[in-house]
């Protein structure tokens, strides 16, 4: 009987044990949503679009019986934003939401309207600062986005659909860091949280927040697997770090002031790896470094291997332009690399990126080839006259390529020039034969190939 007690008691005290963890949980997502709803805002924004007048002469223009002169239609969006700055008024939000709009109007939790101010914007990163003019508002506090760990809870605020669905909460983990690659443009500066709490059109801008009602992102994109335009469980939003470095110069500049490395990079694969005889996958890989850049003045060459930039490690070719681009420029930075094998670092002093510079990295898509199928030649004066290569260029010529080749399928051409055989600069045929038969043993093979276009990028071949 006393242990029948004794057991009674424990399933009690467990259960009465479970349901307080409950309720403190749930206690704690209320606290955060409560916290938050008040600096989240919904962003309506309106163009004017010109309607063109019907013309009855012409057979291929659709008749519009309701309106046969020219006049304007008013088209709408929605967005989400988060008040950062409560006393100033200042609104971080995605650049897509407000770009290229005639109007933009913010509506508050409390229903109050008031007309926006674009302070600025920034494509490649996707944010954007609007003002108000108001009183009591609330912000909500930054925290730091580098602490964040996968499986986190998060809560995600916004607007989706409709005004009408204002301040609507989902929350979920955070399931991956670091993600790039997902809004389709190789310019863009992309370090994407990626979370299932649920995002639809119309949270874009919103608030991404930890359980301590801190801001750690914002929400950005949606994964639908082109089928539909809801929520399928992936979502990304911009680490708060990054937005806190973005919206500073934002506010204080109108634009984002950038450090400039000057190097085009690819992604280092396993196939280039084990050509190259390297034990890591991380880091990125150099093919071409441009004339007059930091990086060519402290002496970065073509065929390195980035690792690391003052002290943080390289994992890919996004995280690289990341580091760099949000490093203050005329830094000293310590650039650690790998060349023929051995590791160096390099002092790098950063310089400020023109805005209308439009080549700072290059990221080149990998090619992989199974046959060599070449032929090449010295690169002599002649060749340099028939290819128009430049004097400071140096390597083999290819004037030759086997049209039933994967080479051909892949892109080589008469005309490209081979830089390098793997870390080996090459000078003669010869000694490109030997390193490809050295190379034998490894089973591929990797080509640096300059351009005609002067666009370098490494060849993955398969022996």
């Amino acid at each position: 009987m006393k242990k029948y007690l004794i057991l009674t008691m424990f399933f009690v005290s467990f259960a009465f044990a479970q349901n307080s963890v409950v309720q403190q949980f749930s206690k704690a997502f209320a606290d955060v949503a409560e916290k938050a709803n008040p600096a989240v805002v919904t962003i309506i924004t309106n163009k004017v679009i010109k309607m063109q007048a019907f013309d009855r002469n012409n057979p291929f223009q659709f008749h519009q019986p309701f309106n046969p002169q020219e006049g304007e239609r008013r088209q709408n969006a929605l967005g989400s934003g988060v008040i950062i700055d409560s006393e100033k008024g200042y609104i971080l939000t995605n650049n897509h939401v407000v770009d290229d709009v005639d109007g933009i109007q913010i509506k508050l939790i409390d229903k109050r309207v008031f007309e926006a101010k674009l302070i600025g914007a920034d494509v490649k990163s996707d944010l954007a600062i609007l003002q108000i003019e108001a009183k009591d508002l609330n912000e909500i506090k930054l925290g730091d986005s580098d602490k964040l760990r996968v499986g986190e809870w998060v809560m995600a605020v916004g607007s989706p659909f409709s005004a009408n669905l204002s301040h609507t909460v989902t929350t979920g983990i955070i399931s991956a860091l670091g993600r790039s690659n997902i809004l389709g443009n190789s310019r863009n500066y992309e370090d994407f949280i990626q979370t299932d709490a649920a995002i639809n059109p119309g949270n874009s801008g919103g608030a991404l927040l930890n359980m301590k009602g801190e801001l750690i992102g914002i929400n950005t994109a949606i994964a639908t697997g082109g089928y539909e335009r809801s929520n399928r469980g992936v979502g990304f939003a911009i680490p708060s770090n990054m937005a806190k470095k973005i919206m500073g110069d934002l506010i204080s500049k109108g634009y984002v002031v950038r450090a400039w490395l000057g190097v085009y990079i690819q992604e280092l694969d396993d196939a280039k790896a084990r050509a190259l005889d390297l034990e890591i996958r991380d880091g990125a890989l150099i093919t071409d470094v441009i004339e007059g850049s930091p990086a060519k003045k402290a002496g970065i060459q073509e065929g390195d291997l980035i690792i690391s930039v003052d002290g943080e490690k390289v994992k890919n070719t996004s995280n690289l332009k990341n580091l760099v681009s949000l490093t203050a420029p005329g830094s000293r930075s310590k650039v650690e690399i790998i060349r023929n094998g051995r590791n160096k670092t390099i002092t790098v002093i950063l310089e400020e990126m023109d805005q209308d510079e439009s080549i700072t990295f290059g990221k080149r898509e990998s090619s992989k080839l199974t046959d060599l199928g070449l032929e090449v030649r010295k690169l002599t004066n002649q060749f340099r006259h028939e290819y128009e290569i430049s004097e400071a260029d140096d390597g083999l010529i290819i004037v030759n390529v086997d049209p039933t080749s994967d080479a051909a399928k892949k892109g080589i051409r008469s005309g490209d020039l081979i830089k390098r055989v793997g870390t080996k600069k090459v000078d003669s045929v010869r000694n490109f034969k030997t390193v490809i038969e050295q190379s034998k043993e490894k089973g591929a093979v990797l080509l640096l190939i300059k351009k005609p276009n002067g666009n370098s990028r490494f060849f993955t071949l398969k022996l």
